[in-house]
Parts: C-alpha cells; sequence; structure tokens
C-alpha cells in the first residue's frame, strides 16, 4: 500500500497580507497643537512623553512620522482612533 506525501497549498495573497506588519503613519497638519499631538499619542499608545514629543516633532519637520507598526487590524483600529481625535493618519504595508 503506497501511502502519497500532502502536499502543500500555497499561501493565499489574503494570507500574506494577513501576517505581514502595518505601518500607521501620522501626517503634518496645520490644525492641531503640538501639545495636543503629543497628549494623543500618550494616551491612544501609552508612549512616554519624551517619546510621544519625538513623534510629534517628527511628524511637525518631516511631515509624517510611523508611530505603530503591527498587524493590519489593529493598525486600522489605531489609524481610526487617531482620525477621531482628529489627526490626520493612513495605514501602509511594511516593505
Amino acid at each position: 500500500m503506497t501511502i502519497a506525501a500532502p502536499v502543500k497549498q500555497p499561501e493565499s495573497e489574503v494570507d500574506i497580507d494577513l501576517d505581514r506588519a502595518w505601518n500607521v503613519v501620522v501626517w503634518d497638519d496645520p490644525v492641531n497643537l503640538m501639545d495636543y499631538v503629543v497628549y494623543v499619542f500618550q494616551k491612544l499608545f501609552g508612549y512616554s512623553e519624551e517619546k510621544a514629543t519625538r513623534l510629534m516633532l517628527e511628524v511637525h519637520n518631516e511631515g509624517r512620522s510611523v508611530v505603530f507598526s503591527g498587524p493590519r487590524e489593529k493598525a486600522e483600529i489605531d489609524c481610526h482612533r487617531l482620525h477621531h481625535h482628529g489627526l490626520w493618519a493612513t495605514i501602509e504595508k511594511v516593505e
């Protein structure tokens, strides 16, 4: 009796996308005060004042900053939470 070895099916694009890390990017805007942005980063992500200030300055000086990197579902939730606080944010795949 011959038993065939199991054949591994290739992963679908969807599976690959779910495994990939995603960035949450906050963009500079002319509306929000720097102190408010620091406050939001501390409140939503639990960052220290030092880290939140560094990220805020990156947004201010470079035009954007990656404030979170991780699973897509969490990135989408964090992006929506930032929108709720009036910040301009998007998600992008980590390349």
